[in-house]
């Protein structure tokens, strides 16, 4: 067993192809968590920065061999002392600033543009592995980091239709429906955890509109509560987020 773990512990193929998996799926049980309790952050966004985050340790690890390595020759020729992982460093850095841009919290409270920042992220460390020729750890994590934001939503989303929470962004014809609303939502097994209420000052929002946080009773489809609380002739919108 020890001599296993020393194995994946150097720099070889099956150690970078470990550590990566290793970092997609511990990051994906954290997310997993996330999404049943129906936080913004869920179960891609958390692979993408967990897959990222290894890709820039390997990636440390893999210049400072080169350096004391094969290009050790050239590193003392042109007089190299400084921590060649310094410059990735940077670069991880200043992306943060790009993928804080493309989040935002939208008027019903929808926190998007996560997953697009940890993917900008992701990418960053990926050009970093690129630039260095660390190309076996480029072609791992672009299928990883793929397989993350194409083929895990369908998972996500499998998951989120039973989570026994959801948030509803609704519309209504004035605030004496809440009452109604509220008895509606009782009626479907569901309590109201909190609720937000925006009484419709605004061009945009004429009418009242409420966000509510729901807690379901059993694991029933989300689809079959939207339908009941769209049924209602006060409800002009609804949308589930």
């Amino acid at each position: 067993m020890d001599d296993i773990i020393a194995y994946l512990r150097e720099m070889n193929m099956a150690s970078v192809l470990f550590r990566l998996v290793l970092a997609m799926f511990a990051g994906g049980i954290l997310g997993l968590e996330r999404v049943r309790k129906r936080r913004p952050a869920g179960s891609r966004t958390y692979m993408l920065v967990s897959v990222g985050a290894a890709l820039a340790m390997l990636l440390g690890q893999y210049e400072f061999a080169m350096v004391t390595g094969p290009w050790a020759e050239a590193a003392a020729e042109i007089g190299q002392r400084v921590d060649v992982s310094r410059f990735g460093a940077q670069v991880i850095n200043g992306i943060g600033f790009l993928g804080a841009g493309t989040i935002l919290v939208t008027g019903r409270q929808q926190v998007k543009g996560l997953t697009t920042s940890a993917g900008l992220w992701a990418s960053a460390c990926m050009g970093l592995a690129i630039g260095a020729g660390f190309y076996e750890c480029v072609l791992l994590g672009v299928v990883l980091i793929f397989f993350a934001m194409r083929v895990l939503p369908m998972l996500e989303d499998a998951l989120v239709e039973r989570a026994p929470v959801m948030n509803l962004y609704m519309e209504f014809e004035s605030l004496d429906n809440i009452g109604t609303i509220i008895s509606s939502i009782k009626s479907q097994h569901a309590q109201v955890v909190d609720v937000d209420i925006e009484r419709g000052r605004s061009d945009q929002a004429r009418n009242p509109s409420a966000v509510f946080c729901l807690r379901l009773d059993d694991r029933r489809p989300h689809t079959r509560v939207l339908i009941a609380l769209a049924g209602l002739d006060c409800v002009h919108v609804i949308e589930e987020f």
